[in-house]
C-alpha cells in the first residue's frame, strides 16, 4: 500500500535530530530559531541528520527520479538553499508537536519548482526517539498558480477601481428592492403617483442604501480626507435637488431599468457644487436582489460652466452684461403673445458716445457702455429685462407695468445715474430716455416707436441744453 499510494510518501528517521535536540537543551538552548540564526550553517547541519529510509513510486515520479538511490543522492537539488524547507518541521518538533504541517517549495531533479503541502506524523511507538516519521507530499503547484492568478486578477481589478479617472461607488440596493417589492405586492400600480403621495417612502429608500466602497477619485471629487469621513457625511453630498433625482431613479428601477444614466447635482464637503453625470448599473448576476450595484460619477462641472457661458453669450452682450438684440426680439414676441399687459417700454440712449470715442478713444467709450450696463442691471429685476440693441441704444421691457410704473423707472434710472457719476471720475454718464405703455390689445411695435420718438425728443433737448451751456461759457 505504501509503494502504490497515489501521493508522495516518505519514511524517514529523525532519531539523530532528536538526540541533537536533547544535547542542545542540555547545553542551555531554549530558542531554536535564535540559535539557528546565529550561525546559518547550523540549519544545513541539522537537516542532514534526517535519514530517508524509503519513498514510494509516486515520489520518484513527482521528483523525476529513476530510483531511490538517484533521489537520495541528489537531495540537495530537491531541498535547495541549505534544506531550509525543513526548518519549519524542526521548529514544530522542538515545540513538542507530533503532527507537522508545512507549505514550501521543492524542486524536481530537472530543476522544475514544485509548490508542495507537507504533512508529517511520528508513527505510534516511536514518539520517544522519532525513529520513524511518515511524510506525505502533495503537489499543489496548480493550486498555487491558480491562487496567484486570482490574486493578480484581484489586484488588477482593484487597481482599475482605485485609479479610475471617474468616481466609482460600490453599493447594496437589496433593502431598496425589498421595499419596492412590498409596495408592488400591496397592489400599487402607479408608482409615480405613489411617490408623490408618500414622499417619506423615497426618504426611507435613500436611507436603506448601503455604500460598500468608493475609490480615490471619489475622495478627490468630493474633497473628503478619507472614506470614513465621506461615508459619515453623505447627507452633505446628496442634498437639495437630489431627492427629486432619486425619485426618478426609483421609478426607473420600478420599471425594470437596471442601467440608468442621468445628470444630477451633488455637493463637495467644502460646500462647492458638483454637476455630475451619473451611470447606475446593477451588476450582472445580481439582478434578483440588487445586492451589488456600481455607480460611476463623472464631474461635468466644467462642461456645465462652458455650456452656461455659451448660453450666456447667445443671449447677452459681452461688454455690458445686458441681454442682446436676439434675446430682446424673442422676448418682445413672447410678451406680445402672452403679456402680462400692460407692458411698458423704455428706450434709453447713451449721450455723447461718439464724441467720447473721438476725443478719448474707444476704451473710454467702452467704459461708459459698461457703466450703462451697471445702472440698468441694478434697476431691473425679473420679469423685467434690459437689453443693448445697438451701439449706444438700450431698451427696458417692463411687463405688468403701467404708465406710473414707467415714470417711476425713469426717476429711478436718473437717481442711479447720479450715484454712478459720483463713483467714476472723468466723463459723466448721461442718458436720454423715452417711455411708452402698451395695454391689452395694443401692438408693442407701435409702443416701441412711441418710446423711441420720445427718446429722440429727450436727446435733442439734452444736446440743445448742452449747446446753450457752451454758448453761455465766456
Amino acid at each position: 500500500m505504501f509503494d502504490l499510494a497515489p501521493v508522495s510518501l516518505w519514511l524517514e528517521d529523525f532519531s539523530a535530530v532528536h538526540a541533537h535536540f536533547q544535547q542542545l537543551r542540555s547545553n542551555g538552548v531554549t530558542d531554536l530559531q535564535a540559535w539557528l540564526d546565529e550561525v546559518p550553517e547550523r540549519r544545513t547541519e541539522c537537516a542532514r541528520r534526517i535519514q530517508v529510509l524509503k519513498v514510494n513510486q509516486a515520489t520518484l515520479k513527482l521528483f523525476e527520479a529513476d530510483s531511490f538511490e538517484q533521489l537520495t543522492a541528489n537531495l540537495d537539488q530537491v531541498f535547495r538553499n541549505g534544506m531550509q524547507g525543513s526548518m519549519s518541521e524542526l521548529q514544530q518538533l522542538w515545540d513538542g508537536k507530533t503532527t507537522l504541517h508545512q507549505r514550501t517549495i521543492n524542486y524536481t531533479l530537472s530543476g522544475k519548482p514544485l509548490d508542495i503541502q507537507l504533512q508529517a506524523t511520528i508513527l505510534p511507538g516511536h514518539e520517544a526517539n522519532w525513529s520513524r516519521v511518515l511524510l506525505s507530499i502533495e503537489n499543489i503547484t496548480a493550486l498555487c498558480q491558480a491562487q496567484e492568478r486570482l490574486a493578480q486578477s484581484e489586484a488588477y481589478t482593484r487597481g482599475l477601481f482605485e485609479h479610475s479617472p471617474v468616481s466609482l461607488w460600490v453599493e447594496d440596493f437589496s433593502a431598496v428592492k425589498i421595499l419596492l417589492d412590498e409596495v408592488r405586492e400591496a397592489g400599487i400600480t402607479d408608482f409615480r403617483v405613489f411617490t408623490d403621495v408618500h414622499p417619506e417612502f423615497v426618504d426611507r429608500c435613500m436611507r436603506e442604501i448601503r455604500v460598500s466602497d468608493v475609490n480615490r477619485q471619489t475622495l478627490e471629487m468630493f474633497c473628503a480626507p478619507d472614506k470614513t469621513t465621506l461615508l459619515a457625511r453623505l447627507g452633505d453630498i446628496f442634498r437639495d435637488d437630489m431627492r427629486r433625482n432619486f425619485t426618478e431613479q426609483l421609478i426607473d428601477l420600478w420599471q425594470g431599468k437596471l442601467f440608468q444614466q442621468r445628470e444630477v447635482v451633488n455637493y463637495a464637503l467644502d460646500g462647492s457644487i458638483r454637476h455630475i453625470y451619473m451611470q447606475f448599473s446593477v451588476l450582472p448576476g445580481y439582478e434578483r436582489d440588487w445586492s451589488l450595484v456600481q455607480v460611476a460619477l463623472t464631474d461635468i462641472s466644467a462642461r456645465k460652466k462652458a455650456e452656461a457661458y455659451l448660453e450666456f453669450l447667445g443671449k447677452h452682450d459681452v461688454l455690458t452684461k445686458l441681454y442682446n438684440r436676439s434675446y430682446y426680439a424673442d422676448e418682445l414676441n413672447r410678451l406680445q403673445r402672452r403679456g402680462p399687459f400692460p407692458v411698458t417700454v423704455l428706450i434709453v440712449d447713451l449721450n455723447s458716445l461718439k464724441q467720447t470715442n473721438d476725443l478719448l478713444g474707444h476704451a473710454a467709450g467702452d467704459a461708459l457702455l459698461r457703466r450703462v450696463g451697471e445702472v440698468l442691471n441694478k434697476a431691473v429685476d425679473r420679469p423685467a429685462s434690459a437689453a443693448r440693441i445697438g451701439g449706444d441704444e438700450f431698451v427696458l421691457l417692463l411687463p405688468g407695468t403701467d404708465e406710473a410704473g414707467g415714470k417711476n423707472m425713469v426717476e429711478q434710472l436718473d437717481r442711479l445715474v447720479q450715484l454712478n457719476n459720483q463713483f467714476y471720475p472723468g466723463t459723466p454718464l448721461a442718458l436720454s430716455m423715452g417711455v411708452a405703455t402698451c395695454h391689452e390689445g395694443g401692438q408693442l411695435e407701435q409702443t416701441i416707436h412711441e418710446a423711441d420718438t420720445r427718446m429722440y425728443e429727450a436727446k435733442r433737448a439734452y444736446h440743445s441744453g448742452l449747446q446753450d451751456r457752451r454758448d453761455e461759457t465766456p
